[in-house]
């Protein structure tokens, strides 16, 4: 018995020679090919179907992420090499790029409620939060670090030091508590980055968008005293008052959680080098414990005692 032709297909005699070779080949990948899809799993097989063409000459994810030059950027110093210097530089340059977003939202948390937009301010603090709670549990990583290891490689720290992080500075700073002390303090800063710190000072804290939020809506913030009696009032009547009593409880959550990296931080340090000095000349352990305790706040915090 013959097999039925396809309707439409030409049969081997009417094919012209150029067909007949060109069908060949198929059937010669085809045998070819099969065996390879056999190793494969349908889930591989689906993947490879639906990847899509690598676009010639367009954008990548590669080249907008600018992986290339990201890549490059952990260069560890010591010789002969030391395993855990790359996790060193790398959870820090981490911390550095998340510094980096955390300016951003809370500057704009800051210029919303400057012009009244509550919601929106509300939004990105709690993406702040996010980012803080995660930076506390990037903790962990360097823990994972013996003190043995660390000691490896912190000579070739030299000078450098995190006290030196002009980006954290500049969140303090931003966030309400202007120690200007650390222009002073660190010959090391370059004229862009005390032309940062020097904006900053210079610029409202989310503490005073806040405020500006409570006058637009006929409070009185003049004095520690009058910003007391609005934000009690606040607390008061909750029902009239839930945004502004929310946004305060925000703000109080971003101040709790910079505290708590800080300890965090300071307890790494102390099991990484117990009471040595920093490097970069910094005070070490002791300095950083003796500012766990900072408010960004502080009459929020003492809000709690009228309630």
């Amino acid at each position: 018995m013959t097999t039925p032709q396809r309707r439409g297909a030409a049969s081997p005699a009417q094919q012209t020679p150029t067909q007949h070779r060109a069908n060949g080949r198929a059937a010669s990948r085809s045998a070819v090919a099969e065996p390879a899809l056999a190793d494969q799993t349908a889930a591989e097989r689906i993947a490879v179907a639906e990847a899509p063409a690598e676009p010639d000459g367009r954008l990548s994810y590669g080249t907008y992420l600018r992986l290339t030059d990201l890549l490059a950027q952990q260069v560890p110093q010591a010789d002969p090499p030391a395993p855990d210097e790359l996790l060193f530089i790398t959870v820090h340059q981490v911390y550095e790029l998340w510094f980096k977003q955390l300016l951003c939202d809370l500057e704009a948390a800051r210029d919303a409620m400057c012009v009244g937009e509550a919601w929106r301010a509300k939004h990105l603090l709690h993406r702040v939060h996010a980012v803080e709670r995660l930076m506390v549990v990037q903790v962990d990583i360097l823990e994972t670090m013996a003190p043995q290891d660390f000691n490896v490689f912190r000579p070739v720290l030299g000078p450098a030091s995190g006290f030196q992080s002009v980006q954290y500075r500049e969140l303090e700073y931003l966030s309400g508590v202007r120690d200007q002390r650390f222009l002073a303090r660190h010959l090391s800063l370059t004229d862009a980055e005390r032309e940062r710190l020097l904006y900053r000072l210079g610029q409202p804290t989310v503490w005073d968008g806040y405020l500006t939020l409570l006058r637009d809506r006929g409070m009185t913030t003049g004095s520690d005293a009058e910003i007391m009696a609005s934000l009690r009032d606040i607390a008061a009547d909750r029902a009239r008052y839930d945004d502004l009593w929310q946004l305060a409880e925000d703000l109080l959550t971003h101040d709790e959680l910079a505290s708590v990296w800080r300890s965090r931080h300071v307890s790494l340090v102390e099991r990484q080098i117990g009471l040595k000095p920093g490097t970069g000349g910094s005070p070490g352990a002791p300095y950083l414990r003796a500012r766990v305790p900072l408010r960004y706040y502080p009459l929020l915090w003492q809000l709690r005692e009228y309630l």
